[in-house]
């Protein structure tokens, strides 16, 4: 393999890294289309998000919303509701904000320039760049975590890439790399050559079309770049869900329209105190958030899951007898309705996985610390209301 140093020849690196990404980029359906909408969309999706888990969802979300003007229309509940299993639903929101401005100040077009789409709702530096280059041709560079990581490798940065400093001298780097006449395709290149070959371990430096140009590469030892800080430990947090039942029919809870999970339904759902069992959580935030009594019957299952740096442990708890009157307080509305019509309203990731096993969509059951029969005392002599 034969190639020049960035320093004396960037057009030779351009050349090197564009033709190794046009005989070997993989066949995403999003690089098969010219449409600003459908390029921004997977540019929304892949944030945070596998490409294997983004595939189906994208042209899913295609075929129920086909242009702008049909997201712009939607309900926001029936967007939410499509973006179930993503996860940071921020993102189908100001995507869903996004639109609206779209038709209402361009005409339902995406506006052609990186600065006009920068101001547009969750339109970030990364993705404004992206969609600038790849949809439009605009010679602005994308510095997302593969690229950051290739550029950093590049250079040897011994800094700290994570500085506003650093993140500078990386975007002057990438300003001057940058391909003028084929801006998309050398972003997405970058992108590709940081997703499959300069990975963040064992990156595989023999197959890479510029690795006499990586300074990292040349001193023997990429994978000391680029220098991050250590990331804090996961904090361990017990969570319960609690079904509470009338006849066929559950108690769903709405989210507050802004705050995280925004307009979304959930079974009464909260943290257990230090020392506090699973049970005597469940009648407690069944109480605050709703003024119900209510007395748990078994655990169901457990889920785990991970939140911004919260390893999350959530405790799904089935419920025998109940009193009172449902009265949200946190929630802004309390619901019943069946485990069916659940699937259809906008969720979380986790309560997804309950709503289909209520269903019986799905037979996942897993073990619980929380014996599965384990039952508590009967507080109530009267059973659950049917009405």
């Amino acid at each position: 393999m034969t190639v020049t140093s960035v320093g004396a020849s960037p057009r030779r690196f351009r050349e090197s890294l564009l033709a190794w990404y046009r005989a070997n980029r993989r066949d995403l359906p999003w690089r098969r289309t010219s449409d600003p909408y459908a390029i921004w969309l997977s540019e929304i999706m892949l944030q945070q998000t596998t490409v294997r888990t983004v595939e189906p969802r994208w042209l899913r979300f295609l075929e129920r919303f086909p242009t702008v003007e049909a997201l712009a229309a939607a309900p926001l509940d029936d967007v939410l509701h499509e973006w179930t299993g993503l996860g940071y639903y921020a993102r189908a929101r100001n995507l869903h904000r996004a639109a609206g401005a779209i038709v209402r100040d361009f005409g339902g077009s995406l506006p052609a320039s990186y600065e006009l789409l920068l101001a547009l709702p969750g339109m970030g530096v990364y993705t404004a760049a992206a969609v600038a280059s790849i949809a439009f041709g605009e010679a602005v560079p994308v510095l997302d975590a593969n690229v950051e990581r290739v550029a950093a490798r590049l250079l040897a940065l011994e800094e700290n890439a994570r500085t506003p400093a650093a993140k500078r001298t990386l975007r002057a780097h990438m300003e001057m790399l940058i391909d003028p006449s084929h801006a998309g395709d050398f972003n997405q290149a970058m992108m590709e050559l940081g997703a499959t070959i300069c990975t963040p371990r064992n990156p595989r430096c023999r197959d890479c079309p510029v690795a006499k140009n990586c300074r990292g590469y040349v001193l023997g030892s990429p994978e000391l770049y680029p220098k991050l800080p250590a990331k804090a430990p996961l904090a361990s947090v017990r969570e319960v869900a609690v079904i509470i039942r009338r006849n066929r029919r559950i108690l769903l809870l709405q989210r507050p329209a802004t705050g995280s999970f925004a307009g979304m339904w959930e079974l009464p759902r909260g943290e257990c105190r230090d020392g506090e069992e699973a049970f005597e959580a469940a009648m407690r935030i069944v109480a605050e958030q709703t003024g119900l009594r209510c007395v748990p019957r078994s655990a169901l299952f457990k889920l785990k899951h991970t939140v911004m740096r919260r390893s999350i442990e959530l405790h799904v708890i089935d419920t025998g007898t109940w009193e009172g009157i449902a009265r949200p307080t946190f929630h802004v509305a309390a619901e019943w309705t069946t485990a069916e019509e659940w699937l259809d309203l906008p969720k979380s990731t986790t309560q997804a996985d309950v709503a289909a096993y209520l269903a019986g969509r799905s037979r996942r059951r897993p073990r619980t610390s929380i014996p599965e029969n384990d039952t508590a005392p009967d507080l109530f002599s009267d059973p659950a209301p049917d009405a």
